[in-house]
């Protein structure tokens, strides 16, 4: 095992002054855990707490988006039908291939979390109270969760490794795969354990994790797998017997636990732009309403790139697809194929007239300030012919800094916007959805006025009435209910761009209706004909930009892989394989792979 490795930037947990406290030459060069020995190691709290901390800075959990060219979180849906990245998503398409290696789980990390549990107690020889203990013990079990979480949502039944193992540890390392329901229960179970440790978020160390924060992510974590085996459970990706509700169930109380604490809310309520506002500040620790987050600065490790993407007119190679940008309602709380205030979509500032203001706070439209350098200047059309170009006319306004001050790419050196791994808003819609599919597709009024509509009141929009739920004859999942279409519109709208919309395509079992056959397109290309994208560049439909018979940019008009749409295998693209060595080992494979 590598050397525990600490970065000298604020994230999560991981406070500034720890890396540069008179421990930190014996921090950056201690013994590797698996080499460590009573003597030299598990003496008092402080080594429980510089052991967890190297899980605070693994960038699989918590990635500083530090890629150059990109809108950082925010490009994180371009895998789904939210966005369209320049080229096409090789999963989506089915031609994902068996990899001959590479392990389907992070055993590595697993492994060095189940050290920490297997000697922590050893601290307690030498005075160390449970109590101070007990934080970095939640800490560990948290880190445990996380880690399998992301390994059963990309691979399904694993094997359940809780001790720390050697590499001769071949029986174990290559033992049978568990139902994912079992590894399932088992997340929860340790989520449970960092509850029952961690501190309140009130008595909690500044940017450590905490109670409220594990029971939230308890709710992700539940909402995911009770609805992955309700609409999975016909197919070969279900589990036998189980239909979710259990998990569901979970979903629903983690949740309200969280919203009962009375610790949080939605900030800039009220506020004009308050919701685009929300994705551009550069400390959070006054928030209300982020859960969790990350703090960075570009002197130090150059910051979170989303806000230098704008240097040269840059589009970062993606674009809002029209089906997200059609999903947003009108400002009368209908959608666009019944209500009278749609200005139809022949320009951008028609698409987003009269509409849910998020809609209005998530795309670019002329006039709209943004950075190029040092002065600000005004956008007035997408990026559509740059390097890096915005493929659909629907350029991404979510997640910029217009302040000059803090943009990177004005020279300067101040902190650029922080990273958000969990806000609010996605607690009030797991506590939504999970009561909706509880309650077979109908759900309470008081439900959605504690859950949907507080959303709603932060951005101005009717509330969801659930007796009076406007028909939409393009709703995307017309044999579920009307309150559960809603409620997973509001679900997309809301957290549009932040990387949770694969996720939710997979679990509700959709990629039959929302990414198989389809070819995604962006905006009307006629508003665009007639200007002048620098140097005398024009559109030139089928030469420098392609469009479907309507008249849609289609970034994929010229691609033959994607002639017929996206070509998911649905009975077996849901899950990834599982390496040729590891399979080979274990004689097991997941559905439909070879």
């Amino acid at each position: 095992m590598k050397h525990i490795k600490f970065y000298s930037i604020i994230i999560p947990g991981m406070l500034l002054l720890l890396v540069m406290s008179c421990k930190k030459n014996s921090l950056l060069n201690q013994t590797p855990p698996t080499r460590l020995n009573d003597a030299a190691y598990w003496a008092n709290v402080s080594d429980l707490q510089y052991y967890v901390n190297q899980f605070y800075s693994d960038g699989n959990l918590f990635p500083l988006y530090i890629e150059a060219f990109n809108y950082g979180p925010y490009q994180n849906d371009d895998n789904s039908d939210n966005t369209v990245s320049r080229t096409y998503n090789t999963r989506n398409n089915g031609l994902n291939t068996v990899q001959g290696s590479g392990g389907y789980a992070n055993w590595y990390q697993i492994r060095n979390v189940n050290y920490f549990l297997a000697n922590y107690s050893r601290v307690f020889a030498s005075g160390t109270t449970l109590a101070s203990a007990q934080p970095y013990i939640g800490e560990a079990y948290f880190f445990r969760a996380m880690y399998y979480f992301q390994a059963l949502k990309s691979f399904g039944a694993l094997p359940w490794i809780n001790k720390p193992l050697n590499t001769s540890d071949s029986l174990l390392l290559y033992s049978s795969r568990l139902p994912r329901n079992i590894i399932a229960d088992s997340i929860v179970q340790d989520l449970n354990l960092a509850i029952a440790n961690l501190p309140s978020k009130s008595s909690a160390q500044k940017m450590r994790l905490y109670k409220e924060y594990a029971q939230a992510y308890k709710a992700r974590v539940c909402l995911y797998e009770g609805t992955w085996e309700k609409y999975h459970a016909t197919d070969v990706f279900g589990v036998s017997g189980q239909q979710g509700s259990d998990f569901l169930k979970m979903a629903a109380d983690a949740a309200d636990s969280v919203i009962s604490s009375g610790k949080f809310s939605l900030d800039n309520q009220g506020s004009y732009s308050g919701y685009w506002k929300l994705f551009n500040q550069t400390d959070y620790s006054g928030s209300k309403e982020i859960i969790f987050w990350a703090a960075e600065n570009y002197a130090i490790n150059g910051g979170n790139s989303s806000q230098g993407t704008y240097q040269g007119g840059l589009g970062s190679s993606t674009g809002l697809s029209k089906s997200l940008v059609d999903d947003y309602l009108c400002t009368d709380g209908s959608p666009i194929a019944t209500s009278s205030l749609y200005k139809g979509d022949d320009s951008i500032s028609h698409v987003v007239a009269n509409r849910d203001p998020r809609l209005r706070q998530t795309v670019l439209t002329s006039g709209d300030t943004i950075v190029l350098k040092n002065p600000v200047y005004s956008f007035s059309y997408p990026a559509l012919f740059s390097t890096s170009p915005c493929t659909t006319g629907y350029q991404l306004y979510k997640g910029l800094n217009t302040d000059p001050s803090t943009n990177p790419s004005s020279g300067r050196t101040s902190p650029v916007p922080g990273i958000i791994y969990m806000r609010y808003a996605e607690v009030l819609l797991t506590y939504a959805e999970a009561k909706v599919e509880l309650g077979n597709g109908t759900i309470s009024q008081a439900d959605v006025d504690k859950s949907i509509n507080v959303l709603r009141d932060r951005v101005g929009m009717p509330h969801l009435i659930v007796a009076n739920i406007s028909t939409d004859p393009n709703w995307l999942f017309p044999n579920l209910s009307a309150a559960l279409n809603e409620i997973r519109r509001e679900r997309r709208v809301e957290l549009a761009c932040e990387g949770f919309r694969f996720d939710d395509i997979c679990r509700w079992a959709a990629a039959g209706t929302l990414i198989k056959g389809k070819i995604p397109v962006g905006a009307q290309i006629g508003q665009f004909m007639t200007v002048d994208f620098g140097s005398g560049v024009h559109p030139i439909v089928g030469t420098n930009i392609y469009v479907n018979s309507a008249n849609y940019i289609s970034p994929y008009g010229n691609v033959p892989q994607m002639a017929s749409g996206y070509q998911f295998n649905l009975g077996r693209d849901y899950l990834l394989p599982i390496d040729l060595q590891d399979a080979t080992l274990t004689g097991q494979q997941n559905p439909g792979w070879q």
